[in-house]
C-alpha cells in the first residue's frame, strides 16, 4: 500500500466554532464588504458589520422559537444571501444546520424532517413551505415552525428576539466547541434512503482555513473576489463560502448557472468554482458562435493550439507564435466570459475531461481539478498552483491522508472525515476499514502523492453535475410496470440521468392486446409511440422518488434479453452493469446527442 499525506498547515483553539470565523473577520475590519446583492437597481453590498448584525438578530429570533443548542435547524432554499444568514443564526444560538435541496422530493424530505427530527425551518418563499408542509404529513408529523427567507420573514423572526439579551445569545454560541457537529448534510446512499453525514465545526472550519493555505495565490489576493451559483445545500458550496467569510473575500451569490456569463461580465470575480459542466457549456457555446459566424476553423485551430502550447513543458517558437496570433483572436475573448479577471478555477464533484482542461489552461484560465466527498467535508485532495497535474485531481488537502487498498479503493483521513451517519451506526461502520474511510472511488497515486480517479466502486451515479444518484430505487419502480423487464440507468459524468429500458417479452402480447386491441411484435414495440408513452408515464412516476435533476430525462427502449445467456445478469441474477454500458455504448451515446 502506498500512503500520501500534506500536514496540516493551520489550526483552530479546541474551545473555538464556526461562527469565531465570523467574528474575527469582523474584530479585523467590521467595513469590508463581504457580500455583493443583486437588487433591481444593480448590487448593494453588504459589510461584516452589516452581516453579523443580521446574523445576531436572527439567532435571537430562533432561540425565541425555543431552538437550543444541539438542535436541527433545516433550510431550504436556492442559493442567496439569506441562506447564509440562515446558517450562520443558525451557528450562532448552537444549532445544527440540515440543507434540504430544492430540489428534493417530498419523500426526500419527509426522511431527512423525521431522522434529524425538524421542529424549526427556513424556507425560501411559500412554495418551498408547502413542501415542507407536505413532506410533514407523508409521516403523520406535525409540520415544524417555517421562518421566510425573505425581508420581511427575517425581519419578524429579528423582532420576535428582541427580548433575547446578547448574553444569552453569547452563552448559545460559546457553548459549541470544534468537536460538537456544526451540520448534517443528507448525501443519497446506495440503498436510496438519503443518509446524513454529521461534519463538526472541526471538520468544517479548520478545512477551510487550511484550504486558503494551500491555495494562496488567489485566495490570499487582497482584492479576491468570486460568484457562488452552486446550491449552498452541498458541502463544496458552503466551505468556499466559509473561506471567503474567514479571508474577507466579496462573495456574490448567483441563482444557478442560467445567468451566469451575465454576472461574471458585470461583477468580475478573480477565481471562481465550478463544476465541469460549466467549462463544457462555455467551451461548446464558444465553438458554436465561432462557427455560425464561419470562423469555425479559425476556432478549431485555436483551441488544437491551446491544448498543444498546454501540454508541452516548453513551447518551441513556433506554437509561441501562434499562440499569440491565437490569443488576440479567440483566447482573450475566452477570458472575457469570465470576466477578465479570472485566472485560476478550482473543478470539482465529477471528473473533467483532460483535453477541456489543457484548452483553457492554452487560453489562460487553470483549472484545478479537485476530489472530495461529502463524507469528506468536500475537498480531499486539489491540485496546487505551484505545480498543477492535469488528469489527476491533485494532492491531499492538509491534515489529510490518502490510501490506495489492496483492491485499489481510495482510502482517506484526516480532519475532514466526518464522524459518522446520523441514526445509522451500521452504515457508518461500513464506511470505514480499520480506522480509514473507505470513498468507494478507485484511484492511484504517483510517486509525488498526486492521486487519480479510475473508476468508481459503487453503484452510485455522480453526473456532470456533481449530483448524486442512487439507481436502484428508480429501477425498481420502473420496472414495476408490466411492460418492463430491466431498467438500467446511466448518467455518470453525463449531463443528466438516462435509461435503458429491456421490454418484457413475454408480457408485450398481452398488454398490446389489451390496450391496443392488437398484438405488437417486439421489433414494432421499440418504436412504437403509445408503448413509449406507457413507458413514459412509469418513468415520470418513478421521478417522483428523486429531485429533478436525479430523474430520468431520456431513455431507449430496447428488446435483447437481460438474461444470464447474454452476460447481462449474474448466476444470482444480480445486474452487470459494466457489461450493459459496453453492449448499449452506441445507444447510451444516441441519448447524448440529441
Amino acid at each position: 500500500m502506498m500512503d500520501s499525506t500534506t500536514p496540516l498547515a493551520a489550526d483552530l483553539p479546541d474551545e473555538s466554532n464556526i461562527s469565531d470565523l465570523l467574528l474575527s473577520r469582523h474584530a479585523v475590519d467590521p467595513s469590508r464588504v463581504l457580500f455583493v446583492r443583486k437588487t433591481a437597481d444593480g448590487y448593494s453590498d453588504i459589510t461584516a458589520e452589516d452581516f453579523l448584525g443580521r446574523v445576531t438578530a436572527a439567532a435571537k429570533g430562533l432561540m425565541a422559537l425555543g431552538v437550543t443548542p444541539g438542535q436541527s435547524v433545516a433550510v431550504m432554499s436556492s442559493t442567496r444571501i439569506e441562506w447564509t444568514v440562515a446558517d450562520f443564526a443558525i451557528f450562532f444560538a448552537g444549532a445544527v444546520t440540515v440543507p434540504i435541496y430544492e430540489t428534493s422530493s417530498a419523500h426526500q424530505t419527509a426522511w431527512i424532517l423525521s431522522d434529524s427530527e425538524i421542529r424549526v425551518a427556513f424556507a425560501e418563499n411559500e412554495q418551498k413551505a408547502e413542501v415542507l408542509r407536505q413532506a410533514a404529513r407523508v409521516n403523520s408529523a406535525e409540520p415544524p415552525q417555517i421562518i421566510l427567507l425573505s425581508d420581511d420573514g427575517l425581519a419578524d423572526l429579528a423582532r420576535r428576539g428582541e427580548g433575547v439579551t446578547d448574553a444569552e445569545l453569547e452563552a448559545a454560541r460559546s457553548s459549541r466547541t470544534l468537536d460538537d457537529v456544526a451540520t448534517v448534510v443528507y448525501t443519497s446512499g446506495t440503498t436510496g434512503q438519503p443518509k446524513g453525514c454529521e461534519i463538526t465545526h472541526r471538520s468544517f472550519a479548520v478545512v477551510s482555513v487550511n484550504a486558503v493555505e494551500f491555495l494562496p495565490e488567489f485566495l490570499k489576493a487582497p482584492d479576491a473576489r468570486t460568484i457562488m451559483f452552486l446550491p449552498l445545500a452541498h458541502v463544496l458550496a458552503r466551505c468556499v463560502q466559509l473561506v471567503c467569510i474567514e479571508r474577507g473575500i466579496t462573495l456574490l451569490h448567483a441563482t444557478g448557472a442560467a445567468g451566469l456569463v451575465d454576472d461574471m461580465a458585470a461583477f468580475r470575480p478573480t477565481f471562481l468554482l465550478a463544476v465541469p459542466r460549466v467549462f463544457e457549456k462555455i467551451y461548446a457555446q464558444a465553438r458554436s458562435q465561432a462557427q455560425s459566424g464561419g470562423k469555425g476553423r479559425i476556432f478549431d485551430a485555436a483551441a488544437k493550439t491551446a491544448i498543444d502550447y498546454s501540454r508541452a513543458e516548453r513551447p518551441g517558437p513556433l506554437l509561441r507564435a501562434k499562440h499569440a496570433v491565437f490569443d488576440r483572436l479567440v483566447y482573450r475573448r475566452i477570458r472575457d466570459v469570465f470576466g477578465g479577471l479570472v485566472k485560476y478555477t478550482v473543478s470539482g464533484a465529477s471528473p473533467l475531461a483532460p483535453s477541456l482542461s489543457h484548452f483553457f489552461d492554452g487560453a489562460g484560465i487553470v483549472i484545478l481539478e479537485g476530489y472530495g466527498l461529502t463524507e469528506s467535508t468536500a475537498p480531499l485532495t486539489v491540485n496546487p498552483v505551484r505545480e498543477p497535474r492535469i488528469g489527476t485531481v491533485g494532492l491531499p488537502m492538509p491534515g489529510t491522508t490518502l490510501r490506495i487498498a489492496e483492491d485499489g479503493e481510495v482510502l482517506a483521513r484526516g480532519v475532514g472525515i466526518f464522524s459518522g451517519y446520523r441514526n445509522n451506526e451500521e452504515a457508518t461502520r461500513q464506511s470505514f476499514r480499520d480506522g480509514w474511510f473507505a470513498t468507494g472511488d478507485m484511484g492511484r497515486l504517483d510517486e509525488d502523492g498526486y492521486l487519480t480517479i479510475t473508476g468508481r466502486k459503487k453503484e452510485l451515479i455522480v453526473t456532470a453535475g456533481g449530483k448524486n444518484v442512487a439507481p436502484t430505487p428508480l429501477e425498481e419502480r420502473i420496472r414495476e410496470h408490466d411492460l418492463v423487464d430491466q431498467a438500467v440507468l446511466i448518467g455518470e459524468g453525463r449531463p443528466f440521468v438516462s435509461a435503458i429500458i429491456a421490454l418484457d417479452a413475454e408480457a408485450l402480447p398481452r398488454w398490446s392486446k389489451a390496450e391496443l386491441g392488437r398484438t405488437i411484435s417486439p421489433e414494432e414495440a421499440v418504436t412504437s409511440e403509445e408503448v413509449r408513452a406507457a413507458v413514459q408515464t412509469q418513468v415520470d412516476y418513478a421521478n417522483e422518488l428523486v429531485s429533478r435533476a436525479e430523474g430520468v430525462r431520456r431513455f431507449v427502449l430496447t428488446t435483447e434479453p437481460f438474461d444470464e445467456g447474454s452476460g447481462r445478469l449474474t448466476p444470482s441474477l444480480k445486474l452487470r452493469r459494466s457489461v450493459v454500458l459496453t453492449d448499449f455504448a452506441d445507444e447510451i451515446e444516441s441519448l447524448y446527442r440529441r
